[in-house]
């Protein structure tokens, strides 16, 4: 009898799933990243983006101490996956590169990948998940950027025709491949790529290099004037979602 019991909770540990799968609530999932290769308020801000977009969004976390957790389970259940903002590129990527395969399978298959900042970095391929037609690069070392340092500042880009200051950290710029199939939505004032949407596979990416996700009080901790630019941030995620 002891043996069997044993057994048996022995099968409900191997059973028995660790974390709660997706939740189904009729309405579209956004999983968007939150853990180690993150920073704190940048996932939040991600999230707060995707509910007020038109979408009607399910917005949920995921990362290794969230209730999903990303697998290939979850993003099977997910029509987007945000990468917020975070620290070091090289570091961030240490957290995630072996999410690398299923994240490209999701969005090969038909998934939209959001990347903001780091999320913009970590769509590239060095290091990266090799999203893009192309790769990044730190806007600040480009010749002619306006910015040339790691602060928190202000950054000028021109967004489908229109000027705009934005939140910015050391952003990357996106380096295009020759004929691809990109549609740039934003340049630096040197003429760098700032955000853009580009299919793969099935799927769409859409990546921005500074932060229109940025709330009120990232501007006032940093000592900077308040600059809404939520409007752009809702534009990269239709352009995601669209086709």
């Amino acid at each position: 009898m002891g043996s069997t019991v044993g057994i048996l909770k022995t099968l409900r540990h191997v059973l028995r799933p660790e974390k709660a799968p997706p939740p189904r609530s009729g309405r579209p999932l956004a999983l968007v990243y939150r853990g180690p290769a993150s920073i704190p308020g940048c996932s939040e801000a991600v999230a707060g983006l995707l509910e007020a977009s038109r979408w009607g969004f399910d917005v949920r976390y995921t990362g290794p101490h969230e209730e999903i957790p990303l697998t290939a389970e979850s993003l099977a259940e997910a029509a987007v996956y945000a990468q917020p903002g975070g620290g070091d590129l090289d570091r961030g990527y240490r957290h995630l590169r072996r999410h690398r395969g299923l994240l490209r399978d999701f969005v090969a298959k038909g998934g939209r990948y959001l990347g903001f900042c780091l999320g913009g970095y970590l769509a590239g391929a060095t290091p990266g998940f090799a999203l893009l037609p192309g790769d990044t690069d730190q806007y600040i070392v480009t010749p002619g950027a306006t910015v040339e340092d790691e602060e928190d500042t202000l950054v000028d880009v021109r967004w489908r025709g229109r000027n705009r200051s934005v939140f910015f950290q050391d952003g990357p710029c996106f380096l295009l491949e020759p004929g691809n199939k990109a549609s740039v939505l934003a340049t630096y004032p040197n003429g760098a790529v700032a955000a853009l949407v580009t299919p793969y596979g099935a799927g769409r990416v859409a990546v921005v290099g500074p932060h229109p996700e940025a709330t009120d009080d990232w501007f006032t901790d940093a000592g900077l004037p308040v600059r809404q630019a939520q409007d752009l941030g809702l534009d990269l995620v239709d352009a995601a979602m669209a086709g």
